[in-house]
């Protein structure tokens, strides 16, 4: 902190980074086709792995209303279900769903995270604004709208990452899902850009939760919907915001009780690009695993060794897992793991199951599965350690690679060949490749949902660009109601 107590009570000017976020939201014009078409393909993944979610009742019995009966006849549907909820609520609904198996789309920078959780919010708005102008006579608002909200979600979302790094200080990466939700969902209500400079200064008040239940020894479900709060705090804010409620210009500049002071060592914000449609472009998804996303080539390449080591794990001497540096810090975990959510953050584990069974599932995650004595004695014959090379390329904002290698040891002395993927399949440079798994990861996840008329159509619009962009909110949110 500076310790400097200022008690002149002049106003201070507009923080610069709240001015950049409020011009981008109320003034730029998304035109990327690429950026639209990822877009289009991101709201496909994440309601895949909403609706994936619905399978497990650790998420589901926090769904619903905030209390019994506290439902709202015309608000925001909640995909898979038959709720209708006021939008705060719903954007919780929404977002810890999309969150729960930690399958989303992921961001890597100096700070990760998960920019479709912003989804939870956007959704939630969007259909309850729909629905409130159709009640009207009204224009509802267009799937097109969506996509483009998404994009510059993302895009704050993933600009604030890039250079800022806040679990260092450690501060959990759902504060940027609730500042880019803010800003957007601001925006779609009608906010101008004093509403929304007002909004997103509150929301960098709010300041930050801990990431104390992503890491051992606290690791726990929190982790699945600490998004869905996130996103809808953001439009709770935005919703106060509306009614002319005030906001506080040097919100993080503010000597001793700003957010720079108070939450991140005195630092200001570094910035290497403005917002433009870069994130969303350059997005990362978790299509083939449901796994921290450090982890996702590891996965892979124990994939890959499966069958050479499937019918051997007795004769296993040691595994060596090159990984990223953050992968080192975040998921590098010995001893017990507790729960699901201790197990989807362990590289261990994640290299453990596919390596046995050939397969790295949701369900792997569970009791019955961990249960299996081979893998918590496979994971303490694993050694992790940091590649420089897979550190330097994931930073690298023209590679944005997320290395690893496996390589296995056995007890006569001989070895599998190192297998190393840089890159995953739900990498840009692996987009032809992933675009066909993610439209069957949807497909798979969604159609046993629904009847056989709503899937129909909804498959035909998920198919088609152009027509899905023009359908109405409300008409798109009604095909997922089950």
């Amino acid at each position: 902190m500076s310790g400097v107590i200022v008690r002149s009570a002049e106003r201070a000017d507009w923080d610069q980074a709240l001015v950049d976020i409020a011009d981008y939201v109320c003034n730029y014009e998304v035109e990327s086709d690429l950026a639209l078409e990822t877009a289009h393909y991101c709201l496909m993944d994440t309601l895949a792995c909403g609706f994936q979610a619905l399978d497990y009742p650790a998420c589901t019995k926090l769904m619903g209303p905030v209390v019994p009966g506290a439902t709202l006849a015309g608000g925001a549907r909640v995909p898979g279900t038959s709720y209708e909820l006021d939008p705060v609520m719903a954007a919780f609904n929404i977002g810890a769903m999309n969150r729960w198996l930690d399958f989303n789309d992921t961001w890597l920078a100096a700070e990760w995270g998960h920019p479709s959780d912003n989804l939870g919010g956007i959704l939630a708005v969007a259909d309850y604004l729909s629905r409130q102008a159709r009640a009207k006579g009204e224009e509802p608002l267009k799937i097109l709208d969506v996509l483009k909200a998404a994009v510059m979600a993302h895009e704050i979302q993933g600009c604030l990452a890039l250079e800022n790094s806040y679990n260092r200080v450690g501060l959990d990466h759902v504060l940027l899902v609730r500042i880019a939700t803010t800003a957007v969902v601001t925006r779609m209500l009608g906010g101008d850009h004093e509403t929304v400079l007002n909004a997103v200064s509150n929301a960098w008040v709010d300041g930050c939760s801990l990431r104390t239940y992503r890491h051992a020894p606290n690791t726990g479900s929190r982790k699945s919907w600490a998004a869905g709060d996130a996103t809808s705090r953001a439009v709770r804010l935005a919703l106060i915001a509306m009614t002319g409620e005030m906001g506080y210009p040097s919100a993080l500049s503010a000597p001793t009780w700003g957010y720079y002071d108070v939450l991140f060592k005195g630092n200001e914000f570094r910035f290497q690009r403005p917002y433009g449609s870069y994130v969303m472009e350059n997005v990362l998804f978790k299509i083939s695993y449901p796994a921290e996303f450090h982890s996702q080539t590891a996965v892979e390449a124990a994939m890959t060794l499966h069958p050479e080591v499937g019918d051997r794990i007795a004769d296993v001497e040691r595994v060596v897992i090159e990984t990223q540096e953050a992968g080192v810090r975040i998921i590098d975990k010995t001893g017990p793991l507790d729960n699901p959510a201790d197990r989807d953050h362990c590289i261990q584990y994640m290299v453990a199951v596919p390596l046995i069974f050939g397969r790295l599932t949701a369900a792997d995650y569970e009791d019955d599965v961990a249960g299996d004595p081979r893998i918590d004695e496979l994971r303490d014959k694993m050694e992790v350690k940091e590649n420089e090379r897979y550190t330097k390329d994931y930073f690298d904002p023209e590679l944005r690679y997320i290395g690893n290698s496996v390589q296995v040891f056995f007890k006569d002395g001989t070895s599998t060949e190192k297998v190393a993927v840089d890159f995953p399949i739900g990498h840009r440079e692996r987009r032809a490749e992933g675009i066909p798994v993610l439209k069957k990861k949807f497909v798979d996840s969604v159609s046993p949902r629904l009847s056989q008329g709503q899937w129909a159509e909804l498959d035909a619009l998920c198919q088609d660009r152009d027509k899905l962009a023009a359908t109405p909110v409300d008409d798109f949110m009604a095909l997922l109601v089950a």
